[in-house]
């Protein structure tokens, strides 16, 4: 039996997802990378890992499909024959002006952002809870959800959601199971959002800098490893949250 920690983190293989998957495996996670059109990359990250001497392997999977995602948690199981970490990352991000987003924007954000989330929580949790050890779950939020910008209202609804799914599954797997999210502030911000957009979120930290993905990383450490942490949403913002308003 594998005695060695195991972690799934959805949409692994790049920006703050690969940051996620090297900070668990430098603490001693197996780690399952899941990707979608990023599986190229995610079996890179893979190599990279095996050859510092880390365990861990790709799969694909499309997450808009619930059963898609409810098989690929089981693979991730048979294939280390464990799951103690669930990180539920993947996410997806373009515009939707008010003038013109429609339901079909929404569907789409929720197909994505959302529902997988729901779904992975369920799935993942229900297992975890009946291992001897239990087990925990993060969430990837966004800090903007308390303070939107213009442009992206199907995106920021179907994030806002996550903070309720937080605090539902805490108190629906408890006490088996911990259940937290991260909110991350400007970091990495999309190469396609507008300057004076990504101007002012940085500006607007109290800390006048963006985050790196690594930030994002130790957050999610932290709240895997805490044994007495459940049902928290954990901005990790530089301040912005309650920061300037510029």
């Amino acid at each position: 039996m594998n005695h060695q920690r195991v972690a799934l983190v959805t949409g692994g293989a790049v920006r703050v997802g690969a940051a996620i998957v090297r900070a668990l495996a430098a603490a001693g996670y197996s780690v399952g990378i899941h990707a979608n059109r990023s599986l190229d990359r995610a079996t890179e990250l893979v190599a990279e890992l095996t050859d510092a001497g880390h365990e861990a392997a790709a799969f694909g999977a499309d997450l808009r499909d619930e059963e898609a995602m409810r098989a690929m948690i089981d693979r991730v199981r048979r294939h280390f024959g464990r799951l103690d970490l669930v990180v539920n990352n993947a996410a997806t991000w373009s515009p939707t002006p008010l003038a013109t987003a429609a339901a079909d924007d929404l569907r789409r954000f929720f197909e994505v952002n959302t529902l997988p989330v729901f779904v992975g929580c369920q799935h993942a949790g229900l297992i975890m809870a009946q291992q001897p050890t239990g087990g925990a779950i993060v969430n990837i939020g966004d800090w903007a959800i308390e303070r939107p910008y213009p442009d992206y209202c199907a995106y920021f609804t179907s994030k806002a959601a996550i903070p309720t799914l937080t605090r539902v599954f805490a108190v629906e797997l408890a006490p088996r199971v911990r259940v937290n999210a991260v909110l991350p502030g400007p970091v990495l911000l999309p190469e396609e959002l507008p300057a004076t957009v990504r101007e002012r979120a940085v500006a607007g930290t109290l800390l006048e800098r963006a985050g790196k993905p690594e930030n994002v990383a130790q957050a999610v450490l932290f709240l895997a490893e805490n044994d007495f942490v459940t049902g928290v949403c954990l901005p990790v913002d530089g301040g912005r949250t309650i920061g300037h308003t510029g």
